[in-house]
């Protein structure tokens, strides 16, 4: 993993500034499947800006790569890798983007990365969920439910995605993203943590296999997203992550990584 980064000229020159990195996506989730051809290596990464960003006039917030990896003659893997700024990603965290909040509870095997100054975002995680993660679950997975069935294949992996459809009716993958998604809503909702390595990995893993028919993920869907509307009215989140409280760690987090008085 660190070749790859380290490969590539911008995210090697940030390689010091990064404060937290580790895996997203089916790694994080336990639902990789080593031999099939729709998983790749998700990867995410903080970085304090340097200080041509920090102080100068240079514009850097996010950086998205997608590396192809040669494994042996007859495999190749994907690492699809987006970096953000501490900035960028506390933007992202009051906004409630699952995605982005997961990487602060994912499972300590899957950090590749993990500074201090990452560990103090990881200690205030709690503090970085509100009842605003219902809206940003519940539209996540209403987008999964509509490629689901409405797949637009694009490049080289879209059209493994059209395998997907072609072979099973649906496109299986989104379809274990959208049970994922709900339950990871509900569950979020109504404990305040988030759990990012699935217990029902195998449930998913046999949605993603295609074992399941369209009908019962639809009929399983919609019992979910009663269920993650239900949790919603009842959980005792707050309505809205504190700015200032955000904007407090951020500006910490960046003045102690340059010891800025």
């Amino acid at each position: 993993m660190k070749e790859i980064i380290k490969n590539d000229p911008l995210l090697n020159s940030l390689w010091d500034n990064t404060i937290l990195l580790g895996y997203r996506g089916s790694i994080a989730h336990d639902t990789y499947e080593e031999n099939t051809t729709h998983d790749d290596y998700d990867l995410m990464g903080i970085y304090v800006p340097p200080p041509n960003v920090l102080f100068g006039l240079d514009k850097l917030d996010t950086i998205e790569r997608i590396i192809p990896e040669k494994l042996s003659e007859k495999k190749t893997t994907t690492w699809d890798i987006v970096y953000y700024s501490l900035p960028k990603y506390l933007n992202l965290i009051l906004k409630q983007n699952p995605n982005v909040m997961s990487l602060l509870w994912i499972e300590e095997r899957f950090y590749l990365k993990r500074t201090g100054f990452g560990q103090q975002l990881i200690d205030a995680r709690s503090d970085l969920l509100s009842k605003q993660c219902y809206h940003s679950y519940s539209g996540y997975a209403y987008g999964q439910l509509h490629r689901m069935t409405h797949h637009q294949p694009t490049g080289d992996m879209g059209l493994k995605r059209k395998e997907l459809v072609e072979r099973f009716g649906y496109d299986t993958k989104n379809a274990a993203h959208l049970i994922r998604l709900l339950k990871m809503g509900i569950e979020t909702l109504t404990t305040g943590e988030i759990i990012v390595a699935r217990p029902d990995n195998n449930q998913l893993l046999s949605i993603k296999r295609g074992e399941w028919p369209l009908e019962k993920v639809l009929k399983y869907s919609d019992e979910l997203f009663s269920l993650l509307e239900q949790a919603f009215v009842k959980s005792t989140l707050p309505n809205k992550v504190n700015p200032q409280f955000t904007n407090n760690l951020c500006v910490t987090i960046t003045k102690q990584f340059y010891s800025i008085p």
